[in-house]
C-alpha cells in the first residue's frame, strides 16, 4: 500500500486558512441570536424611526426619497460594526483563551492566521449586509445600478474594519478595551460619516471634518452603488479605502511577526 504524498506548503496553508474560516463561520452560526438577529432588529428600528416617521416629514435628498437616501448608509454601517465586532471579541478571546498560542508556535504563516480570521469577520458582515438590505425592501424598493461597485465596496469597507478590530484585539488587555474603540471612536465616526444627511447640507467647516472621516467615503462609495450619486469622486473612495487595506494588513503582520500582546 503506497503512501500518500506529502501536502505542499500552499496546500497545508490553504487548509490552515480554510480551518480558521470554518471556525469562524461555525461560531457566527452557531450563536447567531447574538451575531445576526441583534443588528437585524436595530436596522428595523432605524427604518422604522428614521426613514418613516421622520423621514416622511423630510423633503427629497438628493433627488431620492429620505428612506432610500439612508439604506445605503444603513447597510454600510451594520456592515463596518459586525466586521469589527466580530474579529475583535473573537481573536480576544482565543487570546483570553490562550489558545492562540498553538497557532503562533504552528509553522502557519502570519498571514493565514490575519485572512482566516479576517475572512471570518468579513463574511458576518456580508451576512449582516445582506439581512438589513432584504429589510430595506419592505419599506422602499431597492435597485442595484451598479452592483460591481455596490459589492467591492462592501468588502473592502468590511476588510478594512476587520483588520482595524484585530489590531485592537491584539493590544486589549481585558474585555473592556475591546469595547472602547467602538463606543468612543467608531460609533461617532459612523452616526457623522454622512449615513443620515448629504455633505452638502453641512457648513464649510462641518464639510471639511467630515472629508476627513474615511467612514465618510465608504458610506459614498455604497451609495453610489445602490443609488448611483454621491458626495464625492468613486475614485477617491476607492483609493482611500485601497490605502487603508494596505496600511492596516501591514501593520496587523508587523504585530504578528513581533509578537506585541500576544506573547507577554
Amino acid at each position: 500500500m503506497s503512501t500518500p504524498a506529502p501536502l505542499t506548503d500552499s496546500a497545508r496553508n490553504r487548509v490552515a486558512l480554510g480551518t480558521i474560516v470554518r471556525r469562524e463561520v461555525n461560531r457566527i452560526l452557531r450563536i447567531w441570536g447574538q451575531t445576526l438577529v441583534p443588528p437585524a432588529i436595530t436596522m428595523t428600528l432605524y427604518f422604522l424611526i428614521f426613514g418613516g416617521l421622520i423621514g416622511s416629514k423630510i423633503s427629497d435628498m438628493g433627488g431620492y426619497s429620505y428612506m432610500q437616501f439612508i439604506v445605503p448608509g444603513l447597510v454600510m454601517m451594520s456592515v463596518i460594526q459586525n466586521s469589527y465586532g466580530n474579529i475583535s471579541s473573537s481573536f480576544f478571546g482565543a487570546k483570553f483563551g490562550r489558545h492562540v498560542e498553538e497557532l503562533l508556535v504552528s509553522p502557519m504563516p502570519n498571514w493565514v492566521i490575519l485572512w482566516g480570521y479576517v475572512a471570518g469577520a468579513v463574511l458576518r458582515g456580508l451576512m449582516v449586509g445582506a439581512i438589513v438590505l432584504m429589510i430595506a425592501m419592505f419599506f422602499t424598493r431597492v435597485h442595484v445600478p451598479h452592483p460591481l461597485v455596490t459589492l467591492s465596496t462592501v468588502l473592502l469597507g468590511s476588510t478594512i474594519f476587520s483588520l482595524a478590530g484585530f489590531i485592537n484585539a491584539v493590544y486589549a488587555k481585558k474585555f473592556d478595551d475591546v469595547a472602547i474603540v467602538p463606543t468612543f471612536i467608531l460609533t461617532p465616526l459612523t452616526y457623522l460619516g454622512g449615513v443620515f444627511y448629504s455633505v452638502t447640507l453641512l457648513p464649510g467647516w462641518a464639510q471639511a471634518l467630515t472629508k476627513a472621516n474615511p467612514i465618510f467615503y465608504m458610506v459614498n462609495a455604497f451609495r453610489y452603488g445602490l443609488l448611483g450619486t454621491s458626495d464625492v469622486p468613486l475614485w477617491v473612495s476607492y483609493a482611500l479605502m485601497l490605502g487603508f487595506v494596505a496600511a492596516l494588513t501591514a501593520l496587523s503582520l508587523w504585530l504578528l511577526r513581533r509578537g506585541v500582546g500576544l506573547r507577554s
